[in-house]
């Protein structure tokens, strides 16, 4: 063997020993893992070894190669030896292995032996029917392992078939790195092969079967033309054809190639990889599976149709993927409500130029379920959010709560303690001064008392309690006065309202005296409408004024707190200018 066979046989070996191990690291895979390691070690061992111990070189390269690797194909990606094909197949790989490790000892040279031709014929054929066997029994992970396996031993081997055919007849260096060259491309098989395994969907590997098997039959097929057509010319007799007559037949045949990948493609997907799935039972695969998780609901739809790529964009952004990308997409738009809208963009199939019928019928019948996910998940986040607003605006009021408690009421209290305790030691001997104490306690005991009512009514207004909604709406608006001094004159109409939860009575009083008292204090008029009216499940609070509002209001404290307090409960505030003058609405979910 040449320095460069060598070295091709080297780079085989390690690939294949540090693939092999790889899988062995992983305990599902012990099975190919440790044949395909061992092999690997046993060529890389040849390959060192050639030089000083050619005997030892050639027994590695036997065993490495004629038992040891075609056992790891036929355990790969798992081996149920109880079934009698796998049986049968492991036997006769194994018994035609060593037998060729065997016709080291008693046929004499390895180069010169007889045996080791109809040995690898074996192995090879074998091969070969045990893997398309199980590619047609397997499904899920395993058929999609061994798609990569067939896949890099196809294309490998096909490639290795053009060297050999281009290297007939050579000799000395030049067939030396060509032969190199070809051990060296079988180093692709056993990472591949650790791919298949645990990376499967790394990238579409039914796309790239289709492709190689499709461009390897095309340049097999027109090589046959085209040898016939010269073939055909040197029959006809006469002078040998001219480089422009074969120039142009080569033309001829070149601009028929493309058509013929596209024609073949169909027909070897389907022979490879069975029909497309039937747009009903693939329908039924995708609405039984799809669930709120966004990624699991691609691959659902994708697994169903056999599409390289799915992705979900909602506003612009990608939300989810599946898949390897490929450079032919379609989009397909969601509605998700509320304005809202999204796409499924899915990646077209190797050779395709368009959704099927049948896969836009599947994906007609899934957008909506998903577009249903989707929108669950999405309110699910806005509910999450609301959530951690809401306990953040009760942690806030607590600590308003504690402030004004300790920094507020605390001392004064502490102030009345001390009084007490001042008038009590001095009322023996000093009485007016003592009455003078007393009567500077009360005053404090009455701020006390005040402070307190400002804390409850910071809480829920009293009123609500004493009077009930509207009449404390009421009364809060006959003290309302313009920024004039003038009284602002309020009109109430609420009639038939229902019994309302506390949350909703103490936001919809809050957000109507918010309102009118902006009315007196920006609009210039003297007049206002109130009302709050049952409307599709929501408490609908209005504030109208008749001034001379701006048409672009600008946003302050008090408007900021009314959408606040409406989006607590789950509702919405819309206020602005409309019919000459202001208006406030709000919707608060009852």
């Amino acid at each position: 063997m040449t320095y460069a066979e060598l070295v091709g046989v080297a780079v085989l070996g390690l690939s294949t020993l540090v693939s092999g191990a790889a899988l062995l690291a992983r305990s599902r895979a012990v099975l190919p893992g440790a044949p395909l390691a061992l092999g690997g070690l046993a060529l890389l061992t040849g390959a060192l070894a050639w030089r000083a111990e050619p005997e030892l070189a050639r027994a590695a390269f036997v065993t490495g190669g004629s038992l040891l690797l075609p056992l790891a194909v036929t355990a790969y990606p798992r081996l149920r030896w109880r079934l009698p094909v796998d049986f049968v197949a492991l036997v006769v790989v194994t018994g035609s292995g060593l037998i060729a490790v065997a016709s080291l000892g008693w046929t004499g040279p390895w180069e010169r032996s007889g045996i080791l031709w109809p040995t690898g014929i074996t192995l090879a054929a074998t091969g070969f029917l045990h893997t398309w066997w199980k590619l047609e029994r397997s499904d899920g992970t395993d058929r999609w392992a061994l798609a990569w396996m067939a896949l890099s031993l196809a294309l490998t081997g096909t490639v290795f078939f053009f060297i050999v055919f281009a290297l007939d007849g050579a000799t000395g260096q030049r067939a030396g790195i060509g032969y190199g060259v070809g051990y060296g491309l079988f180093a692709v098989v056993a990472p591949a092969m650790y791919v298949g395994l645990w990376r499967p969907e790394v990238v579409d590997v039914r796309g790239l079967v289709v492709q190689a098997v499709v461009l390897a039959t095309a340049v097999v097929v027109y090589m046959a033309v085209y040898a016939t057509l010269q073939g055909g010319l040197d029959l006809l007799g006469g002078e040998p054809p001219s480089v422009g007559t074969m120039a142009l037949a080569a033309a001829l045949i070149a601009a028929l190639f493309h058509p013929l990948q596209v024609a073949m493609r169909g027909v070897i997907d389907e022979l490879l990889f069975g029909t497309r799935p039937d747009p009903f039972g693939a329908a039924g695969h995708v609405a039984e599976n799809l669930g709120d998780d966004p990624e699991l609901a691609l691959r659902t739809i994708r697994e169903a149709l056999v599409l390289p790529y799915a992705e979900l964009q909602v506003g612009g952004e990608v939300l989810a993927t599946s898949g390897t990308a490929v450079t032919h997409t379609r989009a397909l738009p969601l509605t998700l409500g509320d304005g809202r809208t999204g796409e499924l963009v899915v990646g077209l199939r190797a050779g395709d130029l368009a959704l099927t019928a049948g896969d836009r019928h599947v994906l007609d019948l899934a957008r909506p379920l998903l577009a249903q996910s989707l929108r669950a998940r999405l309110l699910a986040d806005q509910l999450q959010e609301s959530r951690e607003q809401t306990i953040t605006a009760i942690e806030e009021e607590r600590r308003r709560l504690r402030r004004d408690l300790h920094d507020g009421l605390g001392p004064r209290l502490s102030g009345i303690a001390f009084t007490s305790d001042a008038a009590r030691n001095t009322m023996p001997d000093d009485p007016p001064a003592a009455a003078a104490l007393l009567g500077g306690l009360r005053a404090e005991a009455v701020a006390a008392i005040e402070e307190i009512r400002q804390l409850v009514y910071g809480m829920r207004p009293p009123a609500l309690d004493e009077l009930g909604l509207v009449p404390a709406l009421r009364q809060q608006a006959h003290s309302l006065r313009t920024a004039d001094g003038r009284p602002l004159r309020v009109e109430v109409d609420a009639a038939d309202l229902p019994p309302l939860a506390a949350a909703v009575e103490v936001a919809a009083y809050r957000i109507a005296v918010e309102a009118l008292s902006n009315a007196a204090r920006h609009s210039g008029a003297d007049l206002a409408e109130a009302s709050l009216r049952v409307a599709e499940g929501s408490l609908v609070v209005e504030v109208n004024d008749h001034g001379a509002t701006p048409s672009t209001w600008t946003r302050g404290v008090g408007l900021s707190s009314m959408r606040e307090r409406a989006a607590e409960l789950g509702g919405s505030l819309d206020a602005g200018y409309a019919d000459g003058g202001g208006r406030v609405v709000a919707v608060l979910p009852l």
